[in-house]
């Protein structure tokens, strides 16, 4: 991954494209852009995304995949599938947002539609922005689904995942008390530091379904994990690890094979 890069791995599914326009705005917060401007990235996305979710696949929904990347002024977006090739257009009654193509270019700075009969397709938006310094402060379904995103440590990865876990707990019908409990874990484990993360990335895969979210954050460096777990030990306030249902340190490899631990929790309604 480059620098201050989002990906996010999920089934192509209309609940879904919520997720993804609450990552995308975690990300536009994080780069200093406008309101307007994150309201623009989030409508375009959400676009391209449902064109994924309507036409992309037959039967069963594939992978929605989504890249967004800082350049030197410009936000690059890809969403990508591995369907039949559709290729986006003005929308003729499909339940979107309904302008399609229009849209897109109208609130994008440049984009472009890539890909073919059984290549799957790709569209790939450009926004400008004037990059500033970072700032130091920082609906339900039955069947379970997985999330997986992959962030540049630093200060992207506490709006975006924020919004990402909000945005899954709200689905999953969580109280509002509990919804801020999961947001509150969600910030505890966005602290580390990069130098925490065994591949200088934090991963982490959500599982959602049924009234709970089990996270998976990693791979971290040996010792990291109680680390982050010590962290959470509030004086005088108890511990943040109580509004888990379940909270470990576990085992496991780096993609390269290498160990690495990796934080888990589980979160329910």
């Amino acid at each position: 991954m480059t620098e201050r890069e989002l990906r996010l791995t999920l089934p192509a599914t209309a609940e879904n494209v919520m997720v993804v326009r609450q990552a995308v705005a975690g990300l536009g917060e994080a780069l200093g852009l406008s309101g307007s401007r994150i309201a623009d990235l989030k409508t375009v996305v959400t676009e391209a995304c449902n064109n994924v979710v309507l036409h992309a696949y037959e039967g069963d929904p594939g992978p929605l995949e989504v890249t967004a990347e800082p350049r030197s002024g410009e936000l690059e977006v890809e969403v990508a599938d591995e369907g039949k090739g559709f290729r986006p257009r003005a929308n003729q009654g499909d339940p979107s947002l309904g302008l399609g193509l229009p849209l897109i270019a109208a609130l994008s700075d440049s984009f472009e539609i890539s890909g073919g009969a059984g290549r799957g397709s790709r569209t790939t938006i450009r926004f400008g922005y004037a990059p500033p310094e970072l700032s130091n402060n920082g609906a339900p379904t039955d069947v379970p689904q997985e999330l997986e995103m992959a962030i540049t440590p630093g200060e992207m990865v506490r709006p975006v995942l924020a919004r990402v876990i909000g945005a899954l707990a709200a689905r999953a019908q969580f109280s509002v008390d509990r919804l801020a409990d999961t947001v509150l874990l969600g910030d505890a484990v966005s602290s580390s530091a990069g130098g925490d993360f065994a591949t200088g990335r934090v991963d982490i895969s959500i599982r959602d379904g049924d009234g709970m979210l089990d996270v998976r954050v990693g791979p971290l460096v040996e010792g990291a994990g109680e680390k982050l777990l010590s962290e959470m030990e509030l004086p005088g306030a108890g511990s943040l690890r109580s509004l888990a249902s379940r909270m470990e340190v576990t085992k496991g490899e780096t993609s390269e094979g290498e160990a690495a631990e990796y934080l888990v929790f589980e979160v329910t309604r």
